[in-house]
């Protein structure tokens, strides 16, 4: 495990954030003195079981939601709210099955202006070759499958040319081959593309097989426990031996920190 120090000049400033919710059973603090630094370009996968503000923290990058404490800014501006410049992927694709293929990734070229019908239709054409379905530009949405559905919108998050990736849990209901192949796709795109992404998981191995930085989240309330740099070379396999070694590296500080937590049940 290491430290990390980002420059003053990082993409992603997370400085010393906490946000509660006041739901049914009360009061519930979501993140508590949470603090990260991301750079330009990097993979950073954000790990930990439920319960620990993983997603929470993505919605705070995105601006669906705004800290009570500490601050979140992106290129040295304060988050207020969405922008295209920070794009969303979820678990569930949230896509509109009134309108084709195309049709979706379309409509989230609507989001840059000054762009003509046939530049958003080329525009379109060249994601969706990106993501490999460039042969179902005319298929609906209920004729895909699961991870055709993922692809199509991966290649809507990428459409607008955001500076920022957010993905929460995008691979988490699809079957193991689809996960393992899209893993390959996703680094690939994000190779190409450069943009910066923060994935939010809570496989181990995913987040290894993903990240170049996987940083781990502590429970109630969410506090970051650690970090971890991964530096296998790319592309990996979720499968490998050397993503294994690490997986069970994180692991093992996960459940220390389970541990650690509840001093109460030691003896």
């Amino acid at each position: 495990m290491t430290a990390f120090s980002a420059p003053a000049s990082a993409k992603i400033a997370i400085e010393a954030v906490g946000k509660g919710f006041d739901g049914r059973r009360g009061w519930t603090q979501a993140l508590d003195q949470v603090s990260l630094h991301i750079e330009e370009g990097e993979f950073v996968c954000l790990l930990g079981p439920s319960g620990c503000g993983k997603s929470t923290l993505l919605n705070l990058v995105a601006g669906l939601e705004i800290p009570e404490e500490g601050s979140v800014k992106v290129d040295g501006d304060p988050v207020r709210g969405p922008d295209r410049a920070r794009m969303m992927m979820f678990q569930e694709s949230a896509l509109f099955p009134w309108l084709d293929v195309l049709g979706n990734v379309m409509f989230a070229l609507k989001l840059k202006p000054g762009l003509r019908n046939r530049e958003r239709r080329e525009a379109a054409q060249s994601f969706l070759k990106l993501v490999g379905l460039e042969k179902f530009a005319d298929a609906h949405i209920h004729e895909l499958s699961g991870g055709m559905k993922q692809r199509v919108a991966l290649a809507r998050a990428l459409a607008p040319n955001p500076r920022v990736l957010l993905m929460d849990e995008p691979f988490a209901a699809l079957d193991t081959l689809t996960r393992t192949q899209l893993y390959g796709d996703l680094q690939r795109i994000w190779q190409a593309r450069l943009v910066t992404i923060v994935f939010v998981t809570h496989n181990v191995r995913e987040a290894v097989c993903l990240g170049d930085r996987v940083v781990v989240m502590s429970p109630h309330p969410g506090r970051v426990a650690g970090e971890f740099r991964i530096g296998l070379p790319r592309p990996r396999d979720i499968n490998s031996v050397e993503v294994a070694a690490h997986a069970a590296e994180i692991t093992a500080t996960m459940k220390q920190s389970a541990f650690d937590a509840r001093p109460e049940e030691q003896t």
